[in-house]
């Protein structure tokens, strides 16, 4: 008996799902219709897809908002879906309308020839902490608003912190607190708008104090402590990092996370002319910005004063030694690119990049380490 498959294309938003078929071969692929986005519409659909037994389902979806409860969904019916990476889609040029069942039927055909590529799927216990750590990420950003806000309504008013106190240092709050205003209005203005920064750093503090319970007890606590011993990776951008990356099998050689993270330069090269550019932003810019972040820690001379004593004490050898060593060498580079005139930023960008490099080393040396242990 011959097993046949077929390529089944979703083009999935909030509350329906278009789907199309493509069979085995070259014939064109078929718009089968709408579903409501419901796990019992899928099954039901999934059946009526797989009547017979001789049939084989492959199924396939952009990744986007709406998650991985789907593919999820797809697993605990024993039906093989793949997530696919929206940016790396083929485009027909001059293809100007879109529409769901537009969208189906290139999935069904693309999927079927082998030419879409698929996204790294997370477990629900990795989901959650990258979940966590981007949480208070939108935390920080909505402080840094929040600051913006009362800051202009301070400079509508024409009132300027005393000469010599930097803006919202113990300082600048207490001259905050010696503020009134005559008019009512005002004063409740000012007073929510102070009461919202209140509310926003004592959501970051308890999203901060949860990040540091789950760096100790989660699934990924091991590379967590481990990262730590770089130079400027604390708890939480070591938990970022670990919550972005998952693990470092994803990547075959260091150059593709420092790719996956953006940090590589662009490149425009034809003939015998090679043209590089500024980083090409295309990746993960989560990981981006605490590598960037970290970077500026390295041009300071190598040392392991307290604080770092204290995270790398009963580490692998192997681990501190990485760490040690790009101390070293990322201050060289530093130092060398700053002697050649570069600007600071960019000099960061490219620590960025190679800092990147001792992350993904320090990640399989943590993934072969439990591999021996199991």
């Amino acid at each position: 008996m011959s097993i046949t498959t077929k390529y089944v294309g979703l083009d999935v938003s909030k509350s329906k799902i278009a789907v199309a078929i493509a069979d085995e071969g070259r014939g064109e692929a078929r718009y089968w219709g709408t579903i409501t986005h419901t796990k019992e519409a899928v099954g039901k659909l999934m059946q009526q897809l797989s009547k017979s037994e001789d049939i084989t389902l492959e199924v396939c979806y952009e990744a986007g908002p709406t998650g991985y409860v789907l593919y999820r969904w797809l697993l605990e019916m024993n039906i093989s879906c793949t997530i696919v990476a929206p940016s790396l889609i083929p485009k027909r040029a001059g293809d100007r309308v879109k529409t769901d069942k537009r969208d189906a039927l290139r999935l069904a055909q693309l999927f079927r020839a082998g030419e879409l590529t698929p996204v790294y799927i997370p477990t629900p216990a990795d989901e959650a902490l990258r979940d966590l750590v981007r949480a208070r990420e939108d935390a920080k950003e909505d402080l840094a608003r929040q600051k913006q806000r009362l800051g202009k309504f301070l400079l509508r008013n024409q009132l300027a912190s005393p000469k010599g106190s930097t803006p919202w240092t113990h300082a600048y709050e207490a001259w905050l607190d010696s503020l009134k205003f005559a008019d009512h209005c005002q004063q409740v203005t000012f007073q929510e708008y102070r009461q919202s920064i209140w509310e926003t750093k004592e959501r970051i503090r308890r999203y901060e104090q949860e990040i540091e319970r789950q760096a100790e007890s989660c699934a990924q606590a091991p590379l967590i402590q481990a990262l730590q011993a770089l130079r400027g990776v604390a708890v939480l951008t070591a938990t970022t990092l670990a919550s972005e990356m998952i693990e470092a099998a994803r990547f075959p050689l260091a150059s593709a996370f420092m790719s996956y993270c953006g940090l590589v330069p662009s490149e425009n090269s034809t003939g015998d002319s090679r043209r590089q550019g500024k980083i090409t932003k295309a990746g993960n810019a989560h990981l981006r910005r605490v590598l960037v972040e970290a970077a500026w820690s390295y041009r300071y001379s190598p040392a392991v004063k307290k604080k770092m004593r204290q995270r790398i004490l009963g580490l692998p050898p192997e681990v501190q030694r990485i760490a040690w060593k790009a101390q070293h060498r990322l201050h060289q580079k530093y130092k060398s690119l700053l002697r050649m005139g570069k600007h600071k930023g960019a000099i960061a960008v490219a620590i960025a990049r190679e800092l990147a490099g001792f992350v993904w080393a320090i990640a399989k040396e943590v993934e072969m380490t439990k591999a021996k242990a199991s």
